[in-house]
């Protein structure tokens, strides 16, 4: 669609009415657009029968877990808005309609969208600004800025996985690579959609998050000396501080040291609680006790939802250690985002865009220390780690506020 704005996969063309301004056809050809998008992702949801229902049961390795708590509250819920008639004829007046309706819908989301889903939809953690809802089920995530025009590692690495049998559950659903105003966005599943005031943990996973090639320059710089000083005074030796510089990798190491990332392979990102301000201060919380202390208060006193989060997290653990996919790539920075609420617990990998494929000769388990060249990351060995945590957390304890201090 030359001139729309916005470009996707397979879009279709249609005759635009010539009585309504420009700017409106524009949004209405995007909204018509995502409605031809939703009639194909769901008739191929159809055909791909009860594989890939999104809705399963408890005893059939359900994406979702479903119980109900004992002493769960009764919520006032408010009155169904009810949803505006469509034309069902031809095109050009669906066209019309949906023009009207984009005063209040543009994209990637409108004021009016935004408001509409300010009590479920909030951006975790992450850089300000690379996410941003699309539309009831769906978000926008902007390409990395340091990505090269013709290579989207994350993309790459949700198609793959989409296309694995054994990952495709355990990622969001992959959508579709969009152009929107001159920037490069993917489409994927809002994870946070349907469920009510949940909790919400962010996990990032790993005993490197850096790339490989991020710190192979030696030289040492000032600039990372000063920042390293800012954070610890005491961090830098002697010989550093006579130099007054650090290299890229002693800085880098450095961070993960400050975090849980080096021990434990895994940092907690941020925690939201249902009717509370998300947590975004706990990368420093990196000592067993206040790890554990932290999880406990996330997972609020509830042995269900305990369970119900380390079956899922044991499954995603077989998918990936099943997968040709992570045989032959390290998954650097990637994430683990894990919600509930009163009836339902999810968990699934997220953040792929330092996903590398390592060389044909180079053999990674995902649980080996890192040395320069050998690739490892630590993704599983922070994964046994996370699963231990949350099934050795004393719940009971979980009564205060987490301690970020170090």
């Amino acid at each position: 669609m030359s001139g729309t704005g916005v470009t996707s996969r397979g879009a279709e063309s249609v005759s635009l009415p010539t009585d309504l301004p420009v700017r409106l056809y524009m949004r209405a050809l995007r909204q018509y657009q995502k409605l031809i998008d939703l009639k194909r992702f769901t008739q191929e949801k159809v055909a791909a029968g009860k594989d890939e229902d999104r809705w399963r049961g408890k005893n059939e390795g359900a994406l979702f877990k479903r119980w109900k708590r004992a002493t769960s509250s009764v919520e006032t819920r408010s009155p169904a808005v009810p949803a505006p008639t469509v034309p069902t004829s031809q095109p050009s007046d669906l066209l019309k309609f949906l023009a009207i309706n984009a005063l209040e819908l543009s994209a990637p989301a409108s004021d009016a969208l935004l408001k509409s889903r300010s009590s479920e939809w909030f951006q975790l953690s992450g850089h300000p600004g690379s996410l941003a809802p699309a539309g009831p089920g769906t978000v926008w995530k902007r390409r990395a800025a340091g990505d090269h025009p013709a290579h989207n590692p994350e993309r790459d690495a949700y198609e793959a996985l989409a296309a694995c049998p054994h990952m495709r559950s355990a990622i969001p659903r992959y959508y579709r690579e969009l152009e929107y105003g001159g920037e490069n966005f993917i489409e994927l599943q809002d994870l946070l959609h349907g469920f009510r005031d949940p909790h919400v943990m962010d996990v990032k996973m790993g005993t490197r998050t850096f790339l490989e090639d991020e710190v192979s320059n030696a030289r040492a710089r000032p600039d990372l000396y000063e920042k390293m000083v800012r954070l610890d005074p005491n961090a830098p030796t002697e010989a550093e501080h006579a130099a007054r510089a650090v290299t890229k990798l002693r800085y880098m190491q450095f961070r993960e040291q400050c975090s849980s990332s080096a021990e434990q392979g895994f940092r907690i990102e941020a925690v939201k609680l249902p009717g509370q301000p998300p947590l975004t201060d706990l990368q420093k919380v990196r000592e067993p006790k206040k790890l554990t202390a932290t999880v406990a208060r996330f997972l609020g006193n509830d042995e269900s939802v305990r369970l119900a989060i380390s079956t899922r997290l044991r499954e995603i653990k077989n998918m990936f250690e099943k997968s040709d996919f992570f045989r032959k790539h390290e998954i650097v920075g990637s994430s683990i985002f894990i919600i509930y609420d009163d009836e339902r617990v999810g968990a699934w990998l997220i953040d792929f865009g330092k996903t590398r494929r390592v060389p044909d000769d180079i053999t990674i388990t995902h649980r080996e220390p890192w040395q320069q060249g050998n690739h490892e990351e630590g993704f599983l060995y922070g994964l046994d780690r996370l699963i231990n945590t949350i099934e050795t957390a004393k719940l009971s304890e979980a009564t205060t506020e987490p301690d970020v201090s170090r």
